[in-house]
């Protein structure tokens, strides 16, 4: 017989944010509970509301299953003496496991014979150990701030108000801060009123009597299907948000979509400041037109049913518009100030205590960025580009919109810098700057915007970890991870030619001149290699092997596009040519005698053999070509990685005839090492690539 199992915690209001992760814990926990306490289940379903967390789990049986559990004790060497009488240890294995050590069984593992007991365990009943169970599995959840009420020592995500806890129809006794179990649950605050469930199965339905949908699919299915309606009853783009969606969600109960509208002279602000007023402080949709241009209206979700509806419109009308005029006022009043003073009052502003004011930070980025655009000897327009964008990208920070609402810092600068009569390539370039900022944004579409935004990126890396704050697990409080996958994504995208130990050195110069560093330049160096070689191996990770990742990382992971191609060209080898595996096993015998070097000069007039000849040849050729055509900008990087690859591939036959016909280890000291030598000249140029030892063939 099986039954099912109710679980619902009554609570004050809960965060939103914290709502899917807590449900999702408490699914995960029940069914944890559930396969450890060895009882079946057919599925376990998770629901919640602002005011409830809930898990129904379906078909849970009724008794533990029996089993018989068999323990490896003592070897039987240990367990028996030489007349075959049971050792101390022995005995006491069997008391341990509550069994007669005439029962023991042996069984030989790993060539070694042990001795063994069967236990016998009977099934509890559910009902026995739910109370126990459930108890302290609600005690185990873990939220990222939790409170405590009344007198009590428990600690919750918000005040338990009520619990219900029913398998099949009888009620789970236990308690939780004076609250007991029962089966009365709570409805909509307003709506709704207490419902008595009869058993666990009608938890669904009965809430749903009760203006509650528990269930977050069906509340979020409802909710888009009332604002697609919506849309296209009035011809409307409505902007959904995944963020501002899913916050919705666990905001309401039962949810009802309506609609209001503002005024037009509104428009004349940036619609991006309308739409974040709207959203971050109403949790309002936008309206758009087919061309994505802002319309006078916003959608809500009310939670509550479609009654009144036009009295609720009004009533958010009236606070949006409020909002809106604050919107207006701060931007009227920010256009009114200079750059020049915006800029002053950075001057005031910390960035931090060791790294000095965000007007220092600013001169770092200018002098950083200068140096990068010489480093590309960009030409004198676009370096002019980058000095101005790099002198004012952080100027809205001090702005009246931006302390209102920090999410447009960058928006509200490449407004205000346009409207100050900025070049267009500037105003632009201070929005980019900040790109990209979260996985999966693009990066600066133009150069200004790509190099202001890697020096400012590596300013804040190099400064941190120069003063030794590096992220530790999953402590990152300077979003230095984010930051540091920014860089390598621009230096991808943009195929720029700049390695990123010429952009650490040109941040450190600028932070030593600054007298910034606690630590020497060279430990920094070594802790900037280890941090970025973990958002290089993120990135290949992504469309590569391990092994093909380990392979390439240790030729060097400098140069982003060079190492994206030459993973993508030896992955490509890997899997489609048949013989690749024969030419490794040619670079990996090479690479073993080689470490065995110790002169690097190779003297053609100690050869003894054609073939020491003939692979020095196609080497020294090789080596000549390195140099004028491995990555050339144009043939692009996957190109000259295939290139390269195919020419490297090229000395399998040259290195494959050596071994025949050459004695690597000859007894001529001068002939040996020379030898030696020649391996070690071939294997430099392979290493270049790869470190092809490192790849795991199946």
């Amino acid at each position: 017989m099986a039954k099912d199992l109710l679980l619902e915690i009554g609570l004050e209001e809960v965060p939103a944010r914290f709502l899917r992760a807590a449900m999702n814990q408490l699914r995960e926990k029940t069914e944890k509970w559930l396969d450890a306490s060895r009882l079946s289940y057919d599925k376990v379903e998770a629901y919640a509301t602002p005011r409830r967390l809930a898990v129904l789990a379906r078909g849970v049986a009724e008794k533990q299953d029996d089993v018989n559990e068999e323990v490896k004790g003592p070897s039987r060497k240990i367990a028996q003496d030489a007349n075959g009488d049971w050792s101390k240890a022995a005995l006491g294995f069997a008391r341990s496991q509550g069994v007669e050590a005439s029962d023991f069984t042996f069984k030989e593992l790993g060539g070694v014979e042990y001795i063994y007991a069967t236990k016998s365990l009977n099934g509890q009943e559910a009902s026995a150990l739910l109370p126990e169970g459930l108890k302290s599995m609600i005690s185990s959840l873990t939220f990222p701030k939790n409170m405590r009420w009344g007198t009590y020592d428990f600690r919750f995500i918000r005040p338990i108000r009520w619990m219900v806890a029913l398998f099949g129809e009888e009620i789970v006794p236990f308690e939780i801060t004076d609250v007991a179990t029962n089966r009365v649950s709570r409805g909509h605050r307003f709506l709704g009123s207490e419902t008595s469930i009869s058993q666990a199965s009608d938890y669904v339905e009965a809430l749903r009597g009760q203006h509650v949908l528990v269930d977050v699919e069906e509340r979020e299915a409802l909710i888009l299907k009332q604002i697609r309606d919506l849309a296209e009853q009035k011809k409307w783009n409505i902007a959904i948000k995944e963020d501002l969606l899913e916050e919705v969600l666990f905001l309401v109960e039962t949810p009802t979509a309506l609609f209001g509208t503002f005024e037009e002279s509104f428009l004349n602000i940036p619609q991006e400041v309308l739409i974040t007023s709207m959203r971050e402080h109403q949790r309002y949709f936008p309206v758009l037109d087919a061309e994505g241009k802002l319309l006078p209206f916003f959608v809500t979700v009310r939670n509550g049913d479609a009654k009144s509806l036009d009295v609720i419109a009004k009533g958010n009308e009236k606070v949006l518009r409020a909002r809106l005029s604050d919107a207006k006022f701060f931007y009227e009043e920010d256009q009114k100030v200079a750059i020049q003073d915006f800029l002053a009052k950075l001057e005031s502003v910390v960035f931090h205590e060791d790294l000095g004011s965000t007007g220092d930070k600013v001169r770092r980025i200018r002098q950083t960025a200068d140096s990068i655009a010489s480093q590309l000897k960009l030409d004198s327009e676009a370096s002019q580009n980058i000095s101005r964008t790099a002198d004012i990208c952080k100027f809205d920070l001090v702005t009246q919109m931006v302390y209102e609402f920090p999410e447009l810092q960058g928006v509200m600068g490449e407004d205000y810098a346009r409207k100050a009569g900025e070049k267009e390539e500037v105003a632009r370039a201070v929005f980019e700057h900040y790109q990209p900022r979260f996985a999966g944004e693009s990066v600066p579409a133009s150069i200004a915007g790509s190099v202001v935004s890697l020096a400012d990126k590596t300013d804040a890396i190099v400064g941190f970890f120069g003063i030794g704050i590096v992220p530790t697990g999953s402590q990152d409080p300077y979003a230095l991870r984010r930051q540091a996958a920014g860089i390598v994504q621009i230096l991808l995208d943009h195929d720029l030619d700049l390695t990123l130990e010429q952009l650490f050195d040109l941040s450190i110069a600028v932070h030593e001149q600054a007298g910034n560093l606690k630590r020497t330049a060279d430990e920094v160096r070594k802790v900037l290699r280890d941090f970025f070689e973990l958002r290089v191996k993120k990135l290949l990770s992504d469309n590569l092997r391990y092994d093909v990742v380990d392979a390439v990382i240790a030729a060097g992971f400098g140069d982003i596009p060079a190492i994206v191609a030459r993973g993508s060209a030896l992955m490509n080898a890997v899997q489609n040519e048949e013989d690749f595996k024969t030419t490794v096993e040619s670079f990996t015998r090479t690479s073993n005698l080689a470490a065995k070097a110790q002169e690097r000069e190779v003297k053609p007039e100690l050869f003894e053999d054609e073939a020491e000849r003939e692979l020095f040849e196609s080497w020294k050729l090789l080596h000549g070509q390195r140099e004028t055509w491995a990555y050339a900008e144009e043939e692009g990087a996957m190109t000259a990685a295939a290139a390269e690859l195919t020419a490297l591939s090229g000395l399998k036959q040259p290195i494959t005839t050596f071994f025949d016909r050459v004695m690597v280890m000859a007894e001529d000291e001068k002939v040996r090492a020379n030898r030696l030598a020649l391996l070690a000249a071939v294997d430099g140029d392979l290493k270049q690539f790869a470190d092809f030892g490192k790849l795991v063939w199946q």
